[in-house]
């Protein structure tokens, strides 16, 4: 799931914001001529050998000043005498920087753990106090705090912001120390004041509780004859937990299609906001989604369809990002600053390698190959087929029965842990290491992981586990948070410098968490002995890339449109968001699949509470298949470890260093036109 955001980064910087324009007393008031003369003056006194930090420093100090910060004297005077040019010294305060943004991150980071709690675990019914408490960001005023005591300035002063295209240019020739102080400098790009910070806590929070609480109890649905089709204490949260209900189904041959036909409508009624808000998180009423119909007792009662609530979600995060764009002139939309900014990657360069892959014939020579396997024409919900995994052919109650033995509870995962890793070629004392590092707890919402950001925290791995154990899919979903949180401590504690630790954006992590996750039957034991395993295993990737490339370019195109349509209301946002999702259907799905106007791609919960993050998915599938071609043959610790001890390079730097080639969909089209082939 998502990989929650630092504090202090830059990209937690660029989205924390509301509406507000920024007014005179937010522009700078350091003329070009003062910039010049300053700069001019640095030079000679420092030498030539200084002339682009100089340059590129006192640029960037002069656009972040503010009237507050001082008169363009003050300015002059300040440059002069915070330059540091000596390399001894600068390698000192870089050092000292590093250990106070470490201490201040951390610390923030787990102080809005704690706060949380009530929020992400399951310790009983959510209060106001609660999400107050949630949506309260103690370092809201962090940043201003750190221009005022002029921290930030002499940050930016002596380690200057490279754009993507420089560090794209010049970073393959730089030295580890280099590459520390260019992440340095990512620091004070911009500056937005700390109530916008605050603002988007708030509103991130309270997506993310109505996210958390969007609770299905399948026991109480019926079909047309009355009859339910699932076990009465079934609550399965949106998407996810659907999703992986339908998907369990696969293994069903007598009831899972009419299961699975059930789960479908549920989504678009959630889609449709037609869904009963007397259902929603509620085991008061028996529900129909094919009619439509809530029941109680046997009578019908009267329903009351949900009220666009999830469309004003997506309002209120656009609203409260969209202000941004006044404060960061070179990234003026939160689109350039999630994608250029975050990511790494543009947008558009994202958009044409998912259009590759979702074009291409190799999917159209699965989707024939899945029909066969089903023995009957594709369905919509078939985006999801699991049938290429070594589990699907499991059934669910002994997968089951295996987990809730072994994992009776979040302890009892804790425990397993170094086994897990030294199951997978760690050595017992590293595997211990890593294991003591993470702290396992049993989540309300379907789960996440957020690694520590100092070396003294440790990282929570967080999974539903309800009180029968473990089950299958909370298993998998915690091998899933596990390769995250493995992540996060190798890239925090075997990095060379604390600036560079992380990963070049979250698709990087979500790529060894899919690792991770398809490792489950391994580690419990039942290896697949399948001769046609890795084949399988491609094309499963292959079409998992189809599903969430197809939610990621609608996930796209709906901000396009929000930029375009700044003042929507939230019906006419619900319009626009399944419009969207059924263009994107027809134009890619709908030869594949038999049906038009499908608006299955719109059902993803994180186009509620987390703005585009989506397409961290895809690209962490692409990059997970790269992964698995390099460790193929060699040992997946030690090639774990190497490769993510790079830290936090960019992308293709971190791909070519690490795996031999840069982020592209032709490696896995092209073994999967060998599997296609193999398995005809």
């Amino acid at each position: 799931m998502k990989r929650l955001l630092t504090l202090l980064s830059i990209s937690s910087v660029l989205l924390m914001t509301q509406c507000k324009q920024a007014d005179k007393a937010d522009v700078s008031p350091i003329g070009e001529n003062t910039v010049k003369k300053v700069t001019a003056e640095l030079v000679k006194q420092h030498g030539d050998s200084q002339k682009v930090r100089i340059e590129k420093g006192v640029a960037q100090v002069a656009s972040l000043w503010r009237v507050a910060d001082g008169t363009e004297a003050d300015f002059e005077n300040f440059c002069k005498e915070q330059f540091v040019s000596n390399e001894k010294d600068l390698d000192l305060l870089f050092n000292k920087l590093s250990y106070g943004f470490e201490m201040l991150n951390g610390y923030f980071i787990l102080l809005s753990k704690e706060l949380l709690r009530p929020l992400h675990l399951d310790m009983g019914p959510v209060t106001q106090i609660d999400e107050l408490f949630g949506s309260y960001n103690a370092g809201a005023h962090l940043t201003d705090d750190l221009f005022a005591n002029k921290i930030a300035f002499i940050t930016a002063l002596n380690f200057p912001y490279y754009s993507l295209k420089e560090k794209t240019e010049l970073g393959e020739n730089w030295s580890r120390k280099q590459w520390a102080y260019a992440r340095m400098g990512d620091m004070f790009t911009s500056r937005v004041p700390a109530e916008l910070i605050q603002n988007f806590s708030t509103v991130n929070t309270n997506s993310d509780t109505y996210i958390s609480q969007y609770n299905i109890f399948m026991g109480n649905l019926v079909d047309d004859q009355g009859n339910t089709m699932f076990p009465s204490d079934l609550k399965l949260i949106s998407h996810w937990g659907l999703r992986d209900e339908l998907k369990a189904q696969y293994a069903d041959k007598q009831d899972g299609l009419k299961r699975q036909q059930m789960i479908y409508q549920v989504m678009k009624r959630i889609i449709e906001q037609t869904i009963p808000t007397q259902v929603i998180n509620s085991d008061e009423y028996q529900w129909n989604p094919f009619e439509n119909v809530i029941l109680k007792d046997g009578e019908k009662q009267e329903a009351t369809p949900e009220p666009n609530t999830r469309y004003q979600h997506i309002i209120n995060q656009f609203k409260a990002l969209k202000a941004i764009d006044s404060y960061t002139p070179q990234m003026p939309t939160y689109i350039q600053r999630k994608f250029e900014g975050e990511f790494e990657l543009p947008v558009d360069d994202v958009e044409k390698l998912f259009i590759e892959l979702v074009s291409s014939k190799e999917i159209r020579e699965t989707g024939k190959l899945i029909s066969r396997r089903l023995g009957r024409p594709l369905q919509p919900f078939d985006i999801w087929y699991d049938g290429f995994k070594a589990r699907s052919g499991i059934p669910a109650e002994k997968l089951d029965a295996i987990t809730t033995k072994r994992f009776p509870n979040t302890q009892a995962f804790e425990k397993e842990m170094p086994n897990i890793l030294t199951s997978l070629g760690w050595s017992f004392d590293k595997a211990k290491f890593i294991a003591e590092r993470v702290k396992v707890e049993s989540s309300r919402g379907a789960g996440h992981a957020w690694g520590a950001e100092m070396h003294k925290d440790v990282a929570l791995l967080r999974t539903r586990v309800p009180e029968s154990g473990m089950n299958y899919k909370g298993f998998n979903i915690a091998m899933h948070e596990f390769g995250h949180t493995v992540e996060q401590t190798i890239t925090l504690h075997d990095v060379d410098y604390y600036m560079m630790h992380g990963v070049p954006n979250t698709a990087f992590t979500e790529a060894l968490a899919f690792v991770f996750q398809k490792r489950d039957l391994d580690v419990l034991g039942m290896k697949e002995e399948n001769p046609n395993k890795e084949y399988l295993a491609t094309l499963d990737n292959l079409w998992s890339c189809y599903e969430i490339m197809g939610v990621s370019l609608v996930d796209i195109n709906l901000w396009k449109w929000l930029y375009a349509h700044p003042d929507a209301t939230a019906q006419e946002v619900k319009e626009a968001t399944i419009k969207i999702a059924k263009d994107i259907w027809n134009k890619y799905y709908a030869d594949v699949f038999g049906s038009k106007d499908e608006p299955i791609l719109a059902v993803y919960s994180h186009m509620i509470d987390n703005p585009l993050y989506l397409s961290a998915y895809p690209i962490g599938q692409l990059i997970e298949f790269q992964l698995e071609k390099q460790f193929k043959g060699r040992s997946f610790a030690n090639e774990v470890e190497r490769i993510f001890s790079q830290g936090r390079l960019i992308p293709q730097l971190w791909l070519k260093h690490g795996v031999g080639e840069t982020l592209s969909v032709k490696p896995i089209l092209e073994a999967s036109d060998e599997a296609l082939k193999n398995l005809e």
